[in-house]
């Protein structure tokens, strides 16, 4: 299955999960045509956009930073991210991303259901 970058539905998203700003979404398949998951995205947040802290039950997240630079917590630590890291969250952990930078970060999002 080939699906053209223009025909991805795009979304914004202000003050997600409680955090600053807009998140801009272009969800790179639908989550009810993935197996297992909730959901493929790519997300651009904006210099001093973010998405508040939030929880992963029964099913696990993964950040996987492509541009850019932010803070992202992982259970409350503050860590510094970078192109190419991957942040993993599941199990009932906690985590939100910010960007802190003076670019757009630029990452793609993946919900899989444990």
């Amino acid at each position: 299955m080939l699906i053209e970058r223009s025909a991805m539905k795009t979304e914004t998203k202000e003050k997600m999960r409680g955090g600053e700003g807009s998140a801009h979404f272009t969800h790179i398949v639908d989550g009810d045509k993935i197996p297992h998951a909730r959901m493929m995205a790519e997300i651009v947040l904006q210099p001093g956009s973010s998405i508040g802290e939030h929880v992963h039950e029964k099913e696990t997240e993964y950040y996987i930073i492509l541009r850019g630079t932010g803070t992202v917590t992982d259970n409350g630590v503050s860590k510094t991210i970078r192109p190419g890291d991957v942040m993993i969250t599941g199990g009932g952990a906690s985590h939100s991303i910010m960007n802190t930078g003076n670019e757009d970060l630029v990452f793609h999002a993946m919900i899989i259901l444990d």
